[in-house]
């Protein structure tokens, strides 16, 4: 063996894809219903809308697999009104594969919102923020009385909370609340611990009816 080989270590890439033959073996003796299953489509009950952030999976930290979760990720778990992307996602999943639950879930040590605390110049990532910084200018006699650590956490609640409330001005999510009982849920994962947080995000039944009244369309 040559110098060269004997010095040579997988990168990430390699071992992840090694990791993922196993992985896929191991399943299939375990599990082998799953993969047939699985290949003939999804009904997942669950639509997960999180963080970016590589520490929060959201399958594993659920304990489920591979065809439970419907998902989407961005950069600090915003929600824009005007976003395709998103917009996309939580039609499909509502509309078309009925999910009865509809997470929204920020975590702890976040970097985005670490950002938007800040007044850093961030390019692209600036107009991206802007709901953010939207929240913090809306909260920033509290922010400023808590403690940098605190006031991350804070900004992630209310930044769920904000998304809660965008979520459930959709008409699509109206019409499956009202309809069939789909329920919105906003959480926040602590990322020193795994533990989820439910945030309390249920609403009055007044509160229901001016929804309805404000934002459900008809075709």
């Amino acid at each position: 063996m040559s110098q060269a080989e004997t010095n040579y270590s997988p990168d990430r890439f390699t071992t992840a894809l090694q990791a993922n033959k196993e992985w896929a073996a191991r399943t299939a003796l375990e599990n082998p219903d799953l993969f047939p299953t699985l290949a003939n489509g999804q009904s997942p009950e669950i639509l997960w809308i999180g963080c970016s952030d590589s520490r929060c999976p959201e399958t594993v930290v659920l304990g489920l697999k591979p065809g439970d979760v419907f998902v989407h990720r961005n950069i600090a778990n915003i929600l824009h009104a005007g976003d395709l992307s998103s917009g996309a996602v939580i039609e499909y999943a509502v509309r078309h594969l009925r999910v009865n639950h509809i997470v929204l879930s920020g975590h702890t040590k976040c970097g985005g919102i670490a950002a938007a605390l800040g007044n850093k110049q961030l390019g692209i990532l600036d107009p991206w923020l802007l709901p953010l910084r939207q929240i913090r200018e809306q909260n920033l006699a509290l922010l400023q009385t808590l403690t940098p650590e605190d006031a991350t956490v804070k900004m992630a609640e209310l930044n769920v909370r904000e998304g809660v409330k965008l979520l459930k001005s959709k008409g699509v999510v109206l019409e499956a609340m009202q309809q069939r009982g789909l329920q919105v849920h906003g959480l926040i994962y602590d990322v020193a611990c795994g533990m989820l947080r439910d945030i309390d995000t249920k609403d009055s039944e007044e509160e229901i009816k001016r929804r309805l009244v404000a934002f459900k369309t008809e075709a």
